[in-house]
Protein backbone atom coordinates (compact mmCIF):
# COMPACT_ATOMS: atom_id res chain seq x y z
CA UNK A 1 0.00 0.00 0.00
CA UNK A 2 1.77 2.83 -1.16
CA UNK A 3 0.54 6.82 -1.13
CA UNK A 4 1.21 9.73 -2.71
CA UNK A 5 3.31 11.30 -0.46
CA UNK A 6 7.11 11.39 -1.30
CA UNK A 7 9.81 11.29 1.78
CA UNK A 8 12.58 13.69 1.40
CA UNK A 9 14.70 11.16 -0.97
CA UNK A 10 11.68 11.53 -3.94
CA UNK A 11 10.84 7.67 -2.68
CA UNK A 12 6.84 7.28 -2.16
CA UNK A 13 6.00 6.21 1.81
CA UNK A 14 5.14 3.16 2.67
CA UNK A 15 2.18 4.03 5.17
CA UNK A 16 2.18 0.24 6.32
CA UNK A 17 5.88 0.09 7.54
CA UNK A 18 5.21 3.04 9.69
CA UNK A 19 4.12 0.83 12.13
CA UNK A 20 7.26 -1.43 12.03
CA UNK A 21 10.16 -1.36 14.61
CA UNK A 22 13.26 0.16 12.81
CA UNK A 23 15.54 -0.51 15.73
CA UNK A 24 15.38 -3.69 16.91
CA UNK A 25 18.50 -5.28 19.31
CA UNK A 26 19.25 -9.17 20.21
CA UNK A 27 21.76 -10.35 22.79
CA UNK A 28 23.72 -11.77 20.07
CA UNK A 29 23.44 -9.19 17.13
CA UNK A 30 25.82 -5.97 16.77
CA UNK A 31 23.27 -4.22 18.35
CA UNK A 32 22.70 -5.65 21.64
CA UNK A 33 20.23 -3.96 24.86
CA UNK A 34 22.88 -4.45 27.27
CA UNK A 35 26.13 -2.75 25.96
CA UNK A 36 28.95 -3.13 28.92
CA UNK A 37 31.61 -1.05 27.93
CA UNK A 38 33.65 1.32 30.28
CA UNK A 39 35.95 4.18 29.39
CA UNK A 40 35.37 7.03 31.74
CA UNK A 41 37.24 4.99 34.63
CA UNK A 42 40.37 4.34 33.48
CA UNK A 43 41.23 7.39 30.59
CA UNK A 44 44.34 8.51 30.12
CA UNK A 45 45.42 11.21 27.72
CA UNK A 46 46.58 8.72 24.77
CA UNK A 47 42.72 6.58 24.91
CA UNK A 48 41.35 10.55 25.03
CA UNK A 49 43.34 11.59 22.03
CA UNK A 50 42.74 7.88 20.42
CA UNK A 51 38.83 8.36 20.73
CA UNK A 52 38.69 11.74 20.23
CA UNK A 53 40.13 11.20 16.61
CA UNK A 54 38.14 7.97 16.22
CA UNK A 55 35.14 10.40 16.67
CA UNK A 56 36.54 13.18 14.06
CA UNK A 57 36.58 10.28 11.21
CA UNK A 58 33.38 9.09 12.14
CA UNK A 59 33.50 6.46 14.03
CA UNK A 60 31.92 7.69 17.26
CA UNK A 61 31.70 4.04 19.86
CA UNK A 62 33.81 5.22 21.97
CA UNK A 63 33.25 9.12 21.96
CA UNK A 64 29.48 8.50 22.82
CA UNK A 65 30.23 5.97 25.75
CA UNK A 66 32.47 8.30 27.29
CA UNK A 67 29.89 10.53 27.02
CA UNK A 68 27.26 8.74 28.42
CA UNK A 69 29.79 8.11 31.74
CA UNK A 70 30.72 11.18 32.22
CA UNK A 71 27.34 12.33 32.54
CA UNK A 72 26.41 9.53 35.40
CA UNK A 73 30.17 9.76 36.76
CA UNK A 74 30.84 13.27 37.33
CA UNK A 75 28.38 15.28 39.57
CA UNK A 76 29.23 18.57 38.53
CA UNK A 77 29.22 18.46 34.83
CA UNK A 78 25.82 16.27 34.77
CA UNK A 79 24.35 18.96 36.79
CA UNK A 80 24.90 22.18 34.30
CA UNK A 81 24.09 19.83 31.87
CA UNK A 82 20.83 18.63 33.23
CA UNK A 83 20.29 22.27 33.88
CA UNK A 84 20.82 23.57 30.45
CA UNK A 85 18.69 20.84 28.78
CA UNK A 86 15.73 21.37 31.85
CA UNK A 87 15.85 24.99 30.49
CA UNK A 88 14.48 24.38 27.22
CA UNK A 89 12.82 21.23 28.02
CA UNK A 90 10.52 23.47 30.60
CA UNK A 91 9.35 26.05 27.95
CA UNK A 92 5.88 25.13 26.95
CA UNK A 93 5.38 24.99 23.52
CA UNK A 94 3.18 26.61 21.43
CA UNK A 95 1.68 26.35 17.55
CA UNK A 96 1.02 28.56 15.23
CA UNK A 97 -1.22 28.55 12.11
CA UNK A 98 0.32 29.02 8.67
CA UNK A 99 -2.58 31.59 7.95
CA UNK A 100 -6.18 32.50 9.02
CA UNK A 101 -8.32 30.03 6.99
CA UNK A 102 -10.44 27.73 8.31
CA UNK A 103 -8.03 24.40 6.94
CA UNK A 104 -5.15 26.34 8.47
CA UNK A 105 -6.82 26.71 11.86
CA UNK A 106 -8.12 22.94 11.63
CA UNK A 107 -4.89 21.19 10.82
CA UNK A 108 -3.05 23.83 13.72
CA UNK A 109 -5.86 22.41 16.50
CA UNK A 110 -5.13 18.46 15.05
CA UNK A 111 -1.40 19.43 15.89
CA UNK A 112 -2.07 21.42 19.59
CA UNK A 113 -3.65 17.65 20.24
CA UNK A 114 -0.49 16.13 19.09
CA UNK A 115 1.53 18.08 21.60
CA UNK A 116 -0.83 18.34 24.22
CA UNK A 117 0.31 14.57 25.06
CA UNK A 118 1.85 13.42 27.96
CA UNK A 119 4.61 11.68 25.49
CA UNK A 120 5.90 14.72 23.84
CA UNK A 121 7.38 15.94 27.13
CA UNK A 122 9.74 12.71 26.89
CA UNK A 123 9.98 13.34 23.11
CA UNK A 124 11.63 16.85 24.02
CA UNK A 125 14.04 15.75 26.73
CA UNK A 126 15.25 12.79 24.81
CA UNK A 127 16.26 15.01 21.85
CA UNK A 128 18.00 17.38 23.79
CA UNK A 129 20.55 14.39 24.61
CA UNK A 130 22.40 15.49 21.42
CA UNK A 131 23.33 18.58 23.61
CA UNK A 132 25.99 16.37 25.13
CA UNK A 133 26.59 13.97 22.30
CA UNK A 134 26.46 15.74 18.93
CA UNK A 135 22.97 13.99 17.99
CA UNK A 136 20.33 12.30 18.87
CA UNK A 137 17.23 9.80 17.31
CA UNK A 138 14.34 9.21 18.76
CA UNK A 139 11.94 6.72 16.83
CA UNK A 140 8.09 7.20 16.91
CA UNK A 141 5.36 4.69 17.00
CA UNK A 142 2.85 5.19 14.73
CA UNK A 143 -0.81 4.24 15.56
CA UNK A 144 -2.33 2.91 11.71
CA UNK A 145 -5.44 1.41 13.02
CA UNK A 146 -7.56 4.25 13.03
CA UNK A 147 -8.30 6.53 10.21
CA UNK A 148 -5.59 9.02 12.06
CA UNK A 149 -2.45 8.61 11.78
CA UNK A 150 -0.82 8.93 15.62
CA UNK A 151 2.50 8.93 17.46
CA UNK A 152 1.69 6.36 20.42
CA UNK A 153 5.24 6.83 21.88
CA UNK A 154 8.82 8.11 21.40
CA UNK A 155 11.25 6.30 21.66
CA UNK A 156 15.50 7.37 22.21
CA UNK A 157 17.94 5.35 20.58
CA UNK A 158 21.12 4.40 22.08
CA UNK A 159 23.53 6.73 19.77
CA UNK A 160 25.78 3.63 19.54
CA UNK A 161 23.49 2.15 17.17
CA UNK A 162 23.81 4.58 14.36
CA UNK A 163 26.91 5.62 12.18
CA UNK A 164 28.09 8.66 9.66
CA UNK A 165 28.47 7.06 6.45
CA UNK A 166 32.45 7.87 5.34
CA UNK A 167 30.64 9.91 2.23
CA UNK A 168 28.55 12.21 4.14
CA UNK A 169 29.28 12.90 7.90
CA UNK A 170 25.44 14.57 8.22
CA UNK A 171 23.62 11.57 7.24
CA UNK A 172 22.83 9.47 10.32
CA UNK A 173 22.30 6.08 9.44
CA UNK A 174 20.96 2.69 10.92
CA UNK A 175 24.05 0.36 12.35
CA UNK A 176 23.22 -2.68 10.40
CA UNK A 177 24.61 -6.22 9.95
CA UNK A 178 23.85 -5.54 5.91
CA UNK A 179 26.78 -2.32 5.89
CA UNK A 180 28.43 -2.22 8.93
CA UNK A 181 30.58 0.52 7.25
CA UNK A 182 28.32 3.45 6.25
CA UNK A 183 24.96 1.15 7.85
CA UNK A 184 21.15 1.45 6.63
CA UNK A 185 19.45 4.29 5.33
CA UNK A 186 16.65 5.15 8.21
CA UNK A 187 12.84 5.82 7.01
CA UNK A 188 11.30 8.65 6.53
CA UNK A 189 8.92 9.67 9.01
CA UNK A 190 10.08 7.48 11.86
CA UNK A 191 12.71 9.60 13.66
CA UNK A 192 12.96 12.80 15.08
CA UNK A 193 16.91 13.21 14.47
CA UNK A 194 18.07 16.01 16.53
CA UNK A 195 21.65 17.25 15.75
CA UNK A 196 22.19 20.72 17.78
CA UNK A 197 24.80 23.53 16.00
CA UNK A 198 26.48 24.38 19.22
CA UNK A 199 29.11 25.22 16.52
CA UNK A 200 30.18 24.84 12.71
CA UNK A 201 31.49 21.70 11.40
CA UNK A 202 30.32 18.04 11.39
CA UNK A 203 27.82 16.67 14.57
CA UNK A 204 30.09 14.62 16.26
CA UNK A 205 32.50 17.02 16.89
CA UNK A 206 29.91 19.39 17.88
CA UNK A 207 28.87 17.76 21.35
CA UNK A 208 29.58 19.61 24.60
CA UNK A 209 31.04 15.78 25.92
CA UNK A 210 33.95 16.88 23.46
CA UNK A 211 34.72 20.33 24.53
CA UNK A 212 34.61 19.33 28.74
CA UNK A 213 36.13 15.46 27.93
CA UNK A 214 39.85 17.04 28.69
CA UNK A 215 38.53 18.94 31.90
CA UNK A 216 36.90 15.58 32.88
CA UNK A 217 40.34 13.39 32.57
CA UNK A 218 42.45 16.27 34.85
CA UNK A 219 39.51 16.34 36.98
CA UNK A 220 38.93 12.41 37.59
CA UNK A 221 43.57 12.63 38.32
CA UNK A 222 43.07 15.38 40.50
CA UNK A 223 40.57 13.72 43.08
CA UNK A 224 42.27 9.75 42.72
CA UNK A 225 45.93 11.87 43.59
CA UNK A 226 43.32 13.84 46.44
CA UNK A 227 41.73 10.78 48.00
CA UNK A 228 45.52 9.12 47.89
CA UNK A 229 47.04 11.63 49.24
CA UNK A 230 44.60 12.17 52.12
CA UNK A 231 45.18 8.40 52.92
CA UNK A 232 48.75 8.92 53.30
CA UNK A 233 48.21 12.77 55.01
CA UNK A 234 45.09 12.52 56.58
CA UNK A 235 46.10 10.27 59.33
CA UNK A 236 48.89 10.51 61.83
CA UNK A 237 51.81 8.69 61.77
CA UNK A 238 52.25 5.15 63.87
CA UNK A 239 55.17 4.37 65.62
CA UNK A 240 56.22 1.49 67.63
CA UNK A 241 58.91 1.12 69.62
CA UNK A 242 60.19 -2.08 71.48
CA UNK A 243 62.60 -2.79 73.56
CA UNK A 244 66.71 -3.76 72.53
CA UNK A 245 66.82 -7.75 72.63
CA UNK A 246 63.17 -8.42 71.79
CA UNK A 247 62.01 -11.82 70.13
CA UNK A 248 60.71 -11.65 66.90
CA UNK A 249 56.84 -12.64 68.29
CA UNK A 250 57.03 -9.64 70.07
CA UNK A 251 57.91 -7.46 67.31
CA UNK A 252 55.00 -9.12 65.10
CA UNK A 253 52.39 -8.74 68.04
CA UNK A 254 53.85 -5.07 67.82
CA UNK A 255 53.22 -4.63 63.80
CA UNK A 256 49.65 -6.07 63.88
CA UNK A 257 48.72 -3.41 66.81
CA UNK A 258 50.15 -0.55 64.53
CA UNK A 259 48.37 -2.19 61.71
CA UNK A 260 44.58 -2.12 63.54
CA UNK A 261 45.07 0.62 64.53
CA UNK A 262 44.22 2.68 61.37
CA UNK A 263 40.65 0.86 61.00
CA UNK A 264 40.12 -0.55 64.85
CA UNK A 265 41.77 2.33 66.78
CA UNK A 266 42.50 -0.20 69.21
CA UNK A 267 45.32 -2.92 70.26
CA UNK A 268 46.63 -4.57 73.05
CA UNK A 269 50.49 -4.16 73.77
CA UNK A 270 52.99 -5.61 76.87
CA UNK A 271 54.16 -3.42 78.68
CA UNK A 272 57.43 -3.40 77.00
CA UNK A 273 55.93 -1.93 74.29
CA UNK A 274 54.53 1.09 73.38
CA UNK A 275 52.94 3.09 70.53
CA UNK A 276 53.80 7.07 69.74
CA UNK A 277 51.57 8.95 67.19
CA UNK A 278 53.54 11.59 65.45
CA UNK A 279 51.87 14.54 63.28
CA UNK A 280 52.73 14.50 59.55
CA UNK A 281 53.26 18.58 58.77
CA UNK A 282 50.87 19.44 55.61
CA UNK A 283 53.31 19.64 52.67
CA UNK A 284 53.24 22.98 50.80
CA UNK A 285 49.26 23.14 51.30
CA UNK A 286 49.05 19.74 49.16
CA UNK A 287 45.00 20.08 49.79
CA UNK A 288 44.69 23.16 48.93
CA UNK A 289 45.94 22.33 45.93
CA UNK A 290 43.82 19.51 44.52
CA UNK A 291 40.98 21.72 45.79
CA UNK A 292 41.73 24.79 43.99
CA UNK A 293 42.27 22.26 40.47
CA UNK A 294 38.76 20.40 40.84
CA UNK A 295 36.81 23.95 41.46
CA UNK A 296 39.14 25.74 38.46
CA UNK A 297 37.99 22.91 36.26
CA UNK A 298 34.66 22.91 37.47
CA UNK A 299 34.36 26.44 36.47
CA UNK A 300 35.63 25.47 32.72
CA UNK A 301 32.92 23.13 32.85
CA UNK A 302 29.86 25.49 33.82
CA UNK A 303 31.49 27.83 31.19
CA UNK A 304 31.60 25.92 28.54
CA UNK A 305 28.22 24.01 29.01
CA UNK A 306 25.74 27.13 30.36
CA UNK A 307 28.16 30.41 29.05
CA UNK A 308 28.91 31.52 32.27
CA UNK A 309 29.72 30.43 36.07
CA UNK A 310 28.20 32.85 38.32
CA UNK A 311 25.04 31.15 38.69
CA UNK A 312 26.74 27.47 39.49
CA UNK A 313 30.11 28.51 41.60
CA UNK A 314 30.38 29.99 44.84
CA UNK A 315 31.82 33.67 45.32
CA UNK A 316 30.33 35.80 42.80
CA UNK A 317 28.39 39.33 43.35
CA UNK A 318 24.34 39.83 41.88
CA UNK A 319 25.63 42.42 39.40
CA UNK A 320 27.90 39.09 38.12
CA UNK A 321 25.55 37.14 38.03
CA UNK A 322 23.11 39.55 36.50
CA UNK A 323 25.22 40.03 33.45
CA UNK A 324 26.20 36.75 32.75
CA UNK A 325 22.48 35.34 32.79
CA UNK A 326 22.04 37.45 29.63
CA UNK A 327 25.00 35.15 27.82
CA UNK A 328 23.00 31.97 29.30
CA UNK A 329 20.41 33.33 28.08
CA UNK A 330 21.28 33.76 24.85
CA UNK A 331 22.54 30.26 24.60
CA UNK A 332 18.44 29.15 25.59
CA UNK A 333 17.19 31.03 23.06
CA UNK A 334 19.17 29.44 20.32
CA UNK A 335 18.91 25.39 21.97
CA UNK A 336 15.02 26.75 21.58
CA UNK A 337 15.03 27.23 18.48
CA UNK A 338 17.23 24.79 17.02
CA UNK A 339 15.16 22.55 18.82
CA UNK A 340 11.83 23.92 17.52
CA UNK A 341 13.06 23.57 14.01
CA UNK A 342 13.67 19.75 14.39
CA UNK A 343 10.11 18.92 15.67
CA UNK A 344 8.87 21.28 13.04
CA UNK A 345 10.83 19.18 10.52
CA UNK A 346 10.25 15.34 11.79
CA UNK A 347 7.05 15.91 13.45
CA UNK A 348 4.89 18.18 12.95
CA UNK A 349 5.35 18.17 9.10
CA UNK A 350 4.82 14.68 8.86
CA UNK A 351 1.91 14.35 10.53
CA UNK A 352 -0.07 17.14 8.52
CA UNK A 353 1.72 14.71 5.99
CA UNK A 354 0.13 11.66 6.60
CA UNK A 355 -3.20 13.23 8.14
CA UNK A 356 -4.43 15.84 5.79
CA UNK A 357 -1.86 15.71 2.89
CA UNK A 358 0.97 17.31 1.75
CA UNK A 359 0.76 21.23 2.18
CA UNK A 360 2.33 24.38 0.72
CA UNK A 361 1.56 25.99 4.60
CA UNK A 362 2.72 23.87 7.79
CA UNK A 363 1.69 25.08 11.69
CA UNK A 364 4.55 26.01 13.38
CA UNK A 365 5.63 24.53 16.55
CA UNK A 366 7.31 27.30 18.67
CA UNK A 367 9.26 27.36 21.80
CA UNK A 368 9.35 30.64 23.08
CA UNK A 369 12.01 31.81 25.72
CA UNK A 370 10.35 34.75 27.76
CA UNK A 371 13.15 37.96 27.76
CA UNK A 372 14.18 38.21 31.82
CA UNK A 373 12.99 41.65 32.96
CA UNK A 374 14.66 43.79 36.05
CA UNK A 375 10.81 43.81 37.75
CA UNK A 376 12.62 46.70 40.25
CA UNK A 377 13.86 48.82 38.09
CA UNK A 378 10.19 48.69 35.91
CA UNK A 379 8.84 49.30 39.31
CA UNK A 380 11.13 52.23 39.77
CA UNK A 381 10.41 53.68 36.28
CA UNK A 382 6.71 53.51 36.53
CA UNK A 383 7.00 55.49 40.12
CA UNK A 384 8.56 58.25 38.56
CA UNK A 385 6.99 58.27 34.70
CA UNK A 386 3.39 57.84 35.72
CA UNK A 387 2.88 60.49 38.20
CA UNK A 388 4.24 62.77 35.01
CA UNK A 389 1.61 61.35 33.21
CA UNK A 390 2.95 58.36 31.49
CA UNK A 391 -0.64 56.12 30.60
CA UNK A 392 0.19 52.79 31.43
CA UNK A 393 -2.03 49.51 30.94
CA UNK A 394 -2.54 47.87 34.50
CA UNK A 395 -3.45 44.19 33.39
CA UNK A 396 0.10 44.80 31.19
CA UNK A 397 1.73 45.58 34.36
CA UNK A 398 0.05 42.93 36.07
CA UNK A 399 1.51 40.36 33.54
CA UNK A 400 5.07 41.76 33.68
CA UNK A 401 4.96 40.60 37.40
CA UNK A 402 2.69 37.92 37.09
CA UNK A 403 -0.16 38.80 39.08
CA UNK A 404 -3.49 38.00 37.83
CA UNK A 405 -6.13 40.23 37.52
CA UNK A 406 -8.13 41.33 40.97
CA UNK A 407 -11.45 40.41 41.51
CA UNK A 408 -14.74 41.99 42.16
CA UNK A 409 -15.00 42.45 46.20
CA UNK A 410 -11.25 41.31 46.39
CA UNK A 411 -9.99 44.34 48.98
CA UNK A 412 -7.25 46.17 47.17
CA UNK A 413 -3.71 47.60 47.50
CA UNK A 414 -3.65 50.92 47.97
CA UNK A 415 -0.18 53.51 48.53
CA UNK A 416 -0.40 55.72 51.24
CA UNK A 417 -0.85 59.02 49.69
CA UNK A 418 -4.06 57.72 47.43
CA UNK A 419 -7.55 59.20 47.84
CA UNK A 420 -9.38 57.17 49.54
CA UNK A 421 -13.52 56.47 48.43
CA UNK A 422 -15.92 57.32 51.48
CA UNK A 423 -16.67 54.05 51.77
CA UNK A 424 -13.27 52.59 52.38
CA UNK A 425 -11.76 55.58 54.12
CA UNK A 426 -11.71 53.70 57.65
CA UNK A 427 -10.38 50.70 56.49
CA UNK A 428 -7.51 52.57 54.46
CA UNK A 429 -6.74 55.04 57.17
CA UNK A 430 -6.36 51.89 59.39
CA UNK A 431 -7.32 54.62 62.28
CA UNK A 432 -10.32 56.11 64.19
CA UNK A 433 -10.54 60.50 63.53
CA UNK A 434 -9.50 62.05 66.80
CA UNK A 435 -12.50 63.12 69.05
CA UNK A 436 -11.55 66.88 68.07
CA UNK A 437 -12.90 66.60 64.38
CA UNK A 438 -16.37 65.30 66.46
CA UNK A 439 -16.77 68.30 68.74
CA UNK A 440 -16.17 70.47 65.56
CA UNK A 441 -19.01 68.48 63.91
CA UNK A 442 -21.30 69.17 66.91
CA UNK A 443 -20.38 72.68 67.41
CA UNK A 444 -20.55 73.46 63.34
CA UNK A 445 -24.23 72.09 62.82
CA UNK A 446 -25.43 73.44 66.24
CA UNK A 447 -26.75 76.37 64.71
CA UNK A 448 -27.32 75.25 60.98
CA UNK A 449 -30.46 76.61 60.25
CA UNK A 450 -29.53 80.63 60.46
CA UNK A 451 -26.31 79.72 58.18
CA UNK A 452 -28.25 78.40 55.17
CA UNK A 453 -31.38 80.79 55.55
CA UNK A 454 -29.64 82.84 52.74
CA UNK A 455 -29.07 79.94 50.23
CA UNK A 456 -32.42 78.50 51.19
CA UNK A 457 -34.46 81.74 49.83
CA UNK A 458 -32.49 82.28 46.62
CA UNK A 459 -33.41 78.67 45.55
CA UNK A 460 -37.32 79.12 46.72
CA UNK A 461 -37.27 82.32 44.77
CA UNK A 462 -35.59 81.08 41.68
CA UNK A 463 -37.90 77.67 41.86
CA UNK A 464 -40.67 79.80 42.50
CA UNK A 465 -40.42 81.67 39.27
CA UNK A 466 -39.55 78.80 37.16
CA UNK A 467 -42.99 77.48 38.33
CA UNK A 468 -44.66 81.07 37.21
CA UNK A 469 -42.54 80.96 33.89
CA UNK A 470 -41.22 84.05 34.51
CA UNK A 471 -38.85 86.08 31.08
CA UNK A 472 -35.31 86.15 31.44
CA UNK A 473 -35.67 89.65 31.98
CA UNK A 474 -37.21 89.04 35.14
CA UNK A 475 -35.02 86.31 36.41
CA UNK A 476 -32.18 89.05 35.86
CA UNK A 477 -34.37 91.42 37.66
CA UNK A 478 -35.15 89.19 40.75
CA UNK A 479 -31.18 88.02 40.64
CA UNK A 480 -29.87 91.56 40.91
CA UNK A 481 -32.35 91.75 44.06
CA UNK A 482 -30.83 89.41 45.73
CA UNK A 483 -27.21 91.49 45.53
CA UNK A 484 -27.85 92.43 49.12
CA UNK A 485 -28.70 88.79 50.33
CA UNK A 486 -25.83 88.53 53.29
CA UNK A 487 -24.29 85.22 53.37
CA UNK A 488 -20.93 86.30 55.60
CA UNK A 489 -22.20 84.04 58.23
CA UNK A 490 -22.21 80.84 56.50
CA UNK A 491 -19.14 81.98 54.85
CA UNK A 492 -17.00 83.02 58.03
CA UNK A 493 -18.23 79.59 59.42
CA UNK A 494 -16.92 77.75 56.91
CA UNK A 495 -13.69 78.81 56.48
CA UNK A 496 -13.22 79.09 59.86
CA UNK A 497 -14.01 75.43 60.40
CA UNK A 498 -12.09 74.13 57.39
CA UNK A 499 -9.00 75.95 59.06
CA UNK A 500 -9.72 74.48 62.71
CA UNK A 501 -10.47 70.40 60.42
CA UNK A 502 -6.64 70.85 58.66
CA UNK A 503 -4.97 71.68 61.80
CA UNK A 504 -6.50 69.19 63.50
CA UNK A 505 -5.42 66.98 61.22
CA UNK A 506 -2.14 68.05 60.41
CA UNK A 507 -1.34 67.49 64.42
CA UNK A 508 -2.87 63.62 64.29
CA UNK A 509 -0.60 63.10 61.27
CA UNK A 510 2.67 64.42 63.41
CA UNK A 511 1.84 62.26 66.25
CA UNK A 512 1.70 59.04 63.82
Amino acid sequence: MKSVILAPNGQPISKVALADEVVTTSLTGIRQPWLVEHIAGNIDPVRLADLMQAAAEGNAFDFVTLAEEMEEREPHYGSVLGTRKRAVSGIAPVIEAASEDSQDIRRAEACRALIGRPEFGGLMDDCLDALGKGYAAVEIEWQTSARQYQPVNYRWRDPRYFVFPQDDPYDLRLYDESDLVNGKPLPAYKFVIHRPRLKSGIPLRGGLARLVATSYMCKSYALKDWVAFCEVFGMPLRLGRYKQGAKEADIDILRKAVTNLGSDAAGILPDSMRIEFQQVANTAGGTDLFLRLAEWLDRQTSKAVLGQTMTTDDGSSHAQAKVHNEVRHDILKSDARQLANTLNRDLIQPYVDLNFGPQVRYPRLELRVPKPEDLKALAESLEKLVPLGLKVSASVVRDKFGLPDPKEGDELLKSADQPVPAGNREIALNREAPEELDELAEEFTADWEPQLQPVQDVAQLLARMIAEGKSLEEFRQALMGLADNDDTLLTDRLTDAAFRARAIGDAGDAAL
